[in-house]
């Protein structure tokens, strides 16, 4: 077909008040996006920009989410793309947005704060996830100081985070856990930094500091005694260590809030625990092993917290983890919760034996009847 038929047939497609046009016209564009620089032509035409610029909006809000995803997607390098339309679809439910969200080079620095502004926590998350994001999105991060979107923020080695940026993440470090394990590996990161964040991490992280930095472990390790002798001298600082308390409650709650949110909308996996480990988000990593195996939290918290790294291994077998995934898991839990699951090398290979000849349904109830004390 004609550049020129090929324009007349989406003009006439987006002219069109029928539903089934209007489909017609979105897969239309969804195929284009492969067609090479004769479909890039076709859509930067000032007739065609002209007309689907008007009519996008209720295109894709009519549009199945289906062909919306697949907008994302196709769109998602495509620089000619309508602006209405890829900021539209960076609204949309998550995993719709996230591939425009993520690469889309029509959205700019306002429209990346726009969305840290108005859209959901998942939303923000994948802002600051988004490669080469210029310091004024990272400012409005910072601005706004959203937990889970610092510890994406630190764990993007791309961010345009200047010292001063990476100075505020490590005095979010000291609040918030999950943000310790991403800035530790960020390339930027400081000597300087590097030793006050060592005060906050647990023993891997430390050793990785030490080796990365030349640091002095007696000498930090003296000041880390002497910061915990000064939390305990007074009563300011235990109304302090009560606020950070709180601060963690209410991290916790989020975390809950947004694992029953995914189990409701179906897209709670296994592998989104082993995504939550990475990014250092144990309270997430509990919340979602618990509801994915219909755990109790504390049972799930019993097994993180003992001796027994097996009792771990039963409750992801009873999810559906492999066993070859286990031994990573078992490390970055260790990593965020001070060493714990215990028993060492030793621990580990008992573990192992979790994963044995049986179904998940016998791992969980295994695990239940495993974890209760008594």
């Amino acid at each position: 077909m004609s550049f020129a038929a090929k324009t007349d047939e989406l003009l006439n497609l987006a002219r069109s008040r029928a539903p089934a046009d209007r489909e017609r016209l979105l897969l239309a564009i969804v195929d284009l996006c492969d067609a090479g620089d004769a479909a890039v032509g076709l859509m930067t035409s000032q007739p065609v920009q002209a007309l689907l610029n008007s009519i996008f909006m209720s295109l894709v809000v009519e549009a199945e989410r289906d062909i919306r995803r697949r907008l994302s997607e196709k769109l998602s390098a495509a620089a000619w793309a309508p602006p209405a339309l890829i900021n539209v679809l960076a609204l949309d439910d998550i995993e719709i947005a996230r591939p425009v969200i993520a690469g889309s080079p029509v959205l700019k620095d306002h429209d990346l704060v726009r969305l840290l502004v108005e859209a959901t926590i998942e939303h923000q998350i994948e802002v600051a996830r988004r490669p080469d994001i210029g310091p004024p999105v990272v400012a409005a991060i910072l601005q706004q100081s959203e937990p889970a979107v610092l510890t994406a923020l630190a764990g993007n080695a791309s961010a345009a985070l200047g010292a001063h940026d990476l100075e505020r993440l490590v005095e979010a470090a000291e609040r918030h856990a999950a943000i310790r394990s991403p800035l530790a590996r960020h390339p930027a990161l400081s000597g300087d930094l590097a030793a006050r964040l060592y005060l906050w991490v647990g023993q891997a992280i430390r050793q990785s500091l030490v080796e990365r930095f030349r640091l002095d472990p007696a000498a930090l390790d003296a000041a880390l005694a002497a910061s915990v002798r000064e939390a305990h001298a007074g009563a300011a600082a235990e109304a302090c260590e009560g606020r950070t308390l709180a601060r963690d409650d209410e991290r916790e709650d989020m975390e809950r809030r947004l694992v029953a949110k995914l189990s409701a909308a179906g897209q709670l996996r296994a592998g989104y625990l082993l995504r939550a480990l990475k990014e250092g988000r144990l309270p997430l990593f509990a919340a979602g092993l618990a509801a994915l195996g219909r755990f109790e939290e504390s049972q799930v918290r019993r097994a993180l917290d003992s001796d027994r790294p097996e009792l771990l291994a039963l409750a992801c077998a009873a999810v559906g983890i492999d066993r070859s995934a286990f031994p990573t898991i078992l490390a970055m839990v260790r990593d965020l919760n001070g060493g714990r699951p215990g028993g060492g090398s030793e621990g580990a290979r008992r573990a192992s034996g979790a994963f044995g000849p049986f179904d998940a349904n016998i791992a969980g109830a295994a695990f239940r009847q495993t974890v209760n004390p008594g």
